[in-house]
């Protein structure tokens, strides 16, 4: 499925991608298939003008349900949190930064006093151009969660998604300065903003 990044930059994963009419004001609605049978919840619109252009995006139905009880329960859902963001280790990326692995997570920056930082996860701090772009890199490069290989950001918020909850230890496996270190990180929970 597609990805869509949310409002507080969280990516939400799986999405449905629609041409039914979603409009602001009727998100939350269910998305219904030909047989009339709920498949999603309307959650968000293509908008680069503000109105809809006919792109509209919905959660699936079964990711719905999983989180129903919380929702119930605590009137939101919680999402674990490492307390980082990152940037996706491309093959170029890679060559440009003469960098041992392929893909994984450039851990770009740690939030201060939160899970990462309190494990000693570290963020990059140079500058480095990379194509037409300058970014921040040198941080730690996190290449596997509790021994499961991490492509990208979507392989690391897809793995805290489906296997783990906040209050969780998760072992991070990083490349720091070319070197392998584990770290054990007690995950938080997501801010809601």
């Amino acid at each position: 499925g597609r990805s869509l990044k949310a409002d507080t930059g969280r990516q939400i994963r799986n999405v449905i991608q629609t041409d039914a009419a979603i409009n602001p004001g009727n998100s939350g609605g269910p998305l219904l298939n030909s047989r009339g049978e709920v498949i999603g919840i309307n959650t968000a619109i293509f908008t680069p003008s503000g109105g809809s252009v006919g792109i509209g995006f919905a959660i699936p139905v079964n990711t719905a349900k999983k989180l129903l009880p919380e929702l119930i329960a605590r009137g939101r859902a919680s999402h674990p949190w490492l307390g980082i963001s990152g940037l996706d280790i491309t093959p170029g990326l890679a060559r440009t930064l003469s960098l041992t692995v392929k893909e994984g997570v450039m851990i770009a920056q740690v939030a201060p006093s939160r899970p990462a930082a309190r494990a000693g996860l570290r963020a990059s701090q140079r500058r480095a151009r990379v194509g037409n772009f300058m970014l921040t890199v040198g941080g730690d490069i996190i290449v596997a969660l509790d021994g499961q290989k991490i492509a990208g950001v979507d392989d690391l918020t897809a793995f805290l998604d489906e296997q783990k909850k906040a209050g969780d230890d998760i072992r991070v496996d990083v490349l720091r300065d070319g070197k392998p270190v584990s770290v054990v990180v007690k995950l938080g929970e997501l801010p809601e903003s």
